[in-house]
């Protein structure tokens, strides 16, 4: 395995971050069989493991607690979890206010069985909360020893600009890291996010580097809809009879015969795109069974020479965004409530 900086934190994370989504009742792996791909994950030098407190209600931060008491390694790895979404229909239990984030460390500590979480992530912007209120509530848990390192998820490059101003203007302590939604499919942060986290050292988590599976060659022209539990969950998404996603399956067979003509396969041509950007730490990955944590593993070892990182190019343009922002990249409130952007009534 590779490792690179996590930004200016000075700790070392693999190149391959194994995310955990599909640990539990949402992507229907058991605890049985999520505990051995950590294991096989940790035994390919893995380090770093993310989840978060809304991830099958908490299951999965309990699978990974599992996973730390049994491989006996807690001191060696990098755990990530996130806090905002609603954990209970009580209003308060959301956000990034101080009362929520302070309430929902200790919850997220009790079900990972650990005294300390490496790095704490904001899963998404809270236009409710000042991002002031935030980072003191964050800075304080650092200090507490509750959280080694905090960092953003899904954030806007203005509003990661925004936190980096008001942590070196206040005295408190930043954002070491973020984790954007990146793939061949969804090349937006090109345009701004990633730039501004090379220019402010801030280490990169990319999700979703296989486009939601788009890129994996489940999804292939005249081949029809795998069933999986992802598409069970939002089977529009992968209608092929839907015009986006007819242009998405012609531009994945384009990607497709470039990753044979390189001599890979299309997984390991989608995982080394995103890890060649200079900005990009690691890669998040989400493997359901062991079978795709295998398919996944020779990926810090490819390289993309200029012709084929050329090709992709052409293929998809930077800055494209062939994949919604419906597919769980942050949506700005801005664009979805228009009395935000109307003068008058």
């Amino acid at each position: 395995m590779r490792y690179r900086y996590l930004g200016g934190s000075g700790v070392k994370v693999s190149t391959l971050c194994l995310g955990t989504l599909m640990f539990g009742a949402w992507g229907r792996t058991t605890h049985e069989d999520a505990l051995a791909i950590i294991d096989r994950a940790l035994d390919a030098g893995i380090n770093y493991i993310d989840t978060a407190d809304s991830y099958a209600g908490g299951e999965s931060e309990e699978i990974v607690g599992k996973a730390l008491a049994k491989s006996g390694k807690r001191d060696r790895l990098i755990v990530a979890t996130k806090v905002f979404w609603n954990m209970s229909v009580d209003p308060n239990f959301r956000g990034l206010s101080r009362r929520w984030i302070i309430y929902e460390v200790e919850q997220s500590l009790r079900r990972l069985g650990t005294d300390y979480i490496d790095l704490y992530q904001v899963h998404r912007p809270d236009t409710n909360t000042d991002i002031e209120e935030t980072l003191d509530a964050l800075s304080d848990l650092v200090k507490a020893g509750k959280i080694r390192y905090f960092g953003t998820s899904n954030f806007p490059a203005h509003r990661i600009v925004e936190a980096q101003w008001a942590a070196s203007t206040g005295g408190r302590r930043r954002f070491v890291s973020e984790q954007p939604q990146y793939s061949m499919l969804a090349r937006e942060v090109e345009a701004d996010v990633l730039p501004v986290c090379q220019k402010h050292n801030i280490g990169v988590t990319t999700w979703s580097p296989l486009a939601g599976g788009w890129l994996t060659g489940r999804y292939r022209a005249n081949t029809g809809q795998a069933a999986t539990p992802r598409v069970g969950r939002w089977p529009k998404r992968y209608d092929p009879a839907e015009p986006a996603n007819q242009h998405k399956l012609a531009v994945v067979e384009q990607l497709a015969a470039l990753a044979d003509e390189a001599g890979m396969t299309l997984i390991e041509l989608a995982l080394a795109f995103c890890l060649n950007h200079k900005a990009v730490t690691s890669v998040a990955i989400g493997p359901r069974t062991m079978a795709q944590l295998e398919n996944q593993l020779k990926a810090p070892y490819v390289v993309l020479d200029k012709d084929v990182l050329d090709r992709i190019d052409e293929i998809v343009p930077p800055g494209s965004m062939l994949v919604s922002r419906e597919d769980g990249s942050w949506i700005p409130p801005e664009l979805t409530d228009a009395g935000l952007r109307r003068r008058g009534a």
